[in-house]
């Protein structure tokens, strides 16, 4: 009898068989050849530096583009042609609709005009009088193109000079030329010249040339000078090129309209001054003092684009304004001393000062709780006229476990109120003229409860006091060097008690309910780039605890009454996106996480230790139910929510994501790790059999040792993605490949098929798992 596993892959094998048979041969119109594709191949006689990327290049001019194909079957074109039928039906008109593709015939293709193309981008490389050649490869129903591009050898640059002339502006196009990408030895490139008159016009205009444009500089190469395919180039003005271009501008006024609208664009009253920047509003507004540090240009300075959209970034980013819109006005002639005058111009259009905001939410978390939520957020913006923004927030969520082992059907309702107080600067630290973004101070305090059925109730109360900045485009900072936290834990069920009297150390980290300390987290993230092929993720956070509340008790295992925890716990997480192809991607990520309990603490607290398997983890394991180690809770019956758990996390991932169609995506999978405990559990002297009976398990089974890898719970599998505009629905299915809590020789698995009803696990989540 076959297994279940084994059931779905025959079925899932027949389908694909059954679609695959769907050929699209015989819906070829009788007339039409389909186009397939073409290949392109380059000879040259001579030995071509960067011939990949000449390649590649003139592979882009390839078009059309033939049909796509998914594991060899052309789907949307074969319900294109099943939507042109006389009685398609609804299934074939919907798949049609979302997926389908009109068919690209070799009819529509125009080997010649690609021919033509292909020698022009030759050209402009410097392969003057190449060749390109066609040739079609047909059968009766398909057809492809085989392309041959003959290189000729290349023009090289032999010298590269700037005109000398008498002009100001020739001193800093020169200037500029120092870091250019045109060397001698160079192939001619005209895109390369392009870009080059361009990156002079960028620089020229941070040097204040507010009129100047790159299509004033003219590039002329000369070939009569050799007759080896030698070239000399030459960069200079356009006669015609205006005056007004070739002088720098200063900036001559500054003024700023804090509270700008349409309606009061006619309405002058009377200005602020601070550090001569005039401030224009009817009533205070915005304090012209607290405004004043996010401009970043002055008067008497050159004009200088860069800054001009560093200081929109900046105003945009105190969250206070919906629109920022900075003006230059050319002021007069130009000057005896050949610099003109600009005027600057600032308009704030705010947001609206009180907002409230209603958030009905469907909730996955990593422990597997599930279910609807509300939130309502009160917003105040510009609270104390400096750009602030308070924002209190309460909450209320229905939840319940349908995953997780023997916790299956736990529920719980939480409901909590929360403040936070964003200052747009630095508190209590002077101005700072960050020059990328809006250093801000954030102050959180907060309070929650949340009853688990069958368990506990838990009260939480929360504040902190920390910094957010990005110091470029790619790294971002938070320090919060004030966080604290106090929880009560109460009516526990006899169930539960049961649960912490089998393990101590459970007990132990649900007691220790005052966490106080200092945490700090780097991001660095290539992500933003979206051009960059190659972008890795680096995040890694640092947090200690305990230390000042030791010092404040002299010593003692209390403070104010309260049990503290003193720990040290550090994580890095590091991704490496390797992307190629029509959005495929192959994504590694490698995690390693520890915490270390010293001082006051035998454990961690509960909420800091790390736990493996999930939808964000190791998939083909349900969640928190590896570890620590080889240790499992199902043998016994205790609850593996609390139970397995570490304060040592290694983690490996390895996806291939590629796209189906619209908005649907695929992946494939591969996921390894664990949880493991890097010191003994303490036992007291009147602890239980069981306690000491469970301690020594966790010694034997959890400790991380040399034989850790044999302990790594590995999982393959694959998955389905619904990504509209970054907002993901993901349904994973996985499969163990090693199963750490069994006995050693038994713990390798054929996925899919060995492991009976333990064999397949769904994870169904939001968003991305790295």
């Amino acid at each position: 009898m076959l297994k279940k596993s084994q059931t779905y892959f025959l079925f899932a094998l027949v389908m694909s068989i059954g679609i695959y048979s769907c050929s699209v041969q015989k819906l070829i119109p009788e007339s039409e050849v389909l186009y397939t594709g073409a290949d392109l191949k380059t000879v040259s006689d001579t030995n071509i530096r960067n011939i990949k990327k000449v390649n590649e290049e003139l592979s882009l001019i390839l078009r059309p583009k033939p049909n796509t194909k998914f594991l060899g079957m052309r789907l949307g074109l074969y319900y294109h042609y099943k939507a042109q039928k006389e009685n398609p039906g609804f299934i074939n008109k919907w798949m049609n609709k979302k997926f389908g593709e009109e068919p690209v015939y070799l009819s529509d293709v125009d080997p010649l005009r690609v021919e033509t193309l292909m020698r022009n981008r030759l050209d402009n490389r410097g392969f003057f009088y190449s060749k390109v050649t066609s040739e079609i490869d047909s059968t009766s129903k398909y057809a492809s193109i085989d392309y041959t591009a003959s290189l000729a050898r290349p023009y090289l640059l032999e010298k590269f000079k700037l005109d000398s002339d008498s002009l100001p502006i020739y001193d800093d196009i020169k200037t500029t030329l120092s870091n250019t990408e045109i060397k001698e030895g160079n192939r001619f490139d005209l895109e390369l010249m392009k870009f080059e008159r361009e990156r002079i016009d960028e620089q020229l205009k941070r040097k204040g040339y507010y009129n100047f444009n790159s299509d004033f500089l003219i590039f002329e190469a000369d070939t009569n000078q050799y007759d080896n395919k030698r070239f000399d180039l030459f960069l200079r003005l356009k006669k015609d090129t205006p005056k007004k271009a070739i002088v720098p501008y200063v900036i001559d006024s500054i003024t700023v309209f804090p509270k700008y609208s349409i309606e009061s664009d006619t309405i002058r009253p009377k200005a602020t001054s601070v550090n001569g920047i005039n401030f224009v509003q009817d009533d205070e507004f915005f304090k012209p003092e607290r405004l004043e540090p996010y401009i970043l240009f002055e008067k008497g300075q050159k004009y200088n684009p860069e800054t001009a959209r560093l200081t929109s970034n900046r105003l945009s980013s105190i969250g206070s304004y919906k629109y920022v819109n900075i003006r230059f006005t050319e002021r007069d002639s130009i000057t005896a001393d050949s610099i003109s005058r600009l005027s600057a111009d600032i308009y704030l259009s705010p947001l609206t000062k009180r907002s409230i905001r209603t958030e009905l939410q469907a909730v996955t978390k990593s422990n597997g709780f599930t279910g609807p939520g509300i939130a309502v957020t009160y917003s105040n913006r510009n609270l104390f006229r400096g750009g602030e923004t308070l924002s209190i927030t309460g909450s209320f969520a229905y939840e319940t476990q349908i995953s997780g082992g023997d916790n299956r059907g736990l529920s719980s309702i939480a409901g909590g109120l929360s403040t936070r107080l964003t200052i747009p600067r630095l508190v209590p630290f002077s101005p700072s003229r960050f020059k990328y973004a809006v250093p801000k101070t954030n102050i959180g305090l907060g309070a929650e409860i949340l009853n688990r059925s069958q368990l506990y109730t838990l009260t939480s109360f929360n504040t902190s006091f920390g910094y957010t900045w990005n110091a470029n485009r790619f790294v971002y900072h938070e320090l919060n060097p004030i966080s604290i936290s106090y929880v009560n834990l109460f009516d526990t069920t006899e169930e539960f008690e049961e649960i912490l009297d089998e393990n101590p150390a459970l007990r132990n980290s649900f007691e220790q309910q005052f966490i106080a300390g200092l945490n700090y987290t780097f991001t660095y993230n290539e992500l933003v780039d979206e051009n960059k092929d190659l972008p890795i993720f680096l995040s890694t956070s640092f947090d200690i605890a305990g230390n000042a509340l030791n010092l404040l008790s002299g010593g003692q295992e209390e403070i104010f009454g309260l049990e503290y925890a003193q720990y040290v716990k550090a994580d890095i997480d590091f991704r490496y996106y390797f992307k190629f192809g029509r959005e495929q991607a192959l994504v590694t990520r490698l995690y390693a996480g520890i915490g270390v309990p010293y001082g006051n603490s035998n454990t961690l607290p509960f909420v800091k230790q790390f736990f493996a398997g999930g939808p964000y983890s190791v998939r083909a394991f349900r969640i928190r139910s590896l570890g620590p180690g080889r240790f499992t809770s199902e043998n016994d019956g205790t609850t593996s929510f609390f139970d397995q758990s570490g304060n040592l996390r290694l983690e490996g991932n390895l996806e291939y994501r590629f796209p189906i169609f619209s908005y649907l995506k695929g992946a494939l999978f591969a996921d390894a790790g664990n949880v493991w405990l890097t010191y003994d559990p303490e036992v007291s002297e009147d602890e239980s059999e069981e306690g000491i009976a469970f301690n020594e398990r966790l010694r034997t089974e959890g400790k991380f040792g040399k034989d850790w890898a044999k302990e790594l719970g590995i999982g393959v599998g694959f998955g389905l993605r619904v990504d509209i505009q970054s907002f993901v629905i993901r349904l994973d299915l996985a499969s163990p490949l090693q199963t750490p809590f069994l006995p050693e020789g038994q713990r390798t698995r054929i996925p899919f098929f060995d492991g009976g009803s333990n064999n397949l696990v769904l994870n169904f989540a939001i968003g991305y798992p790295f």
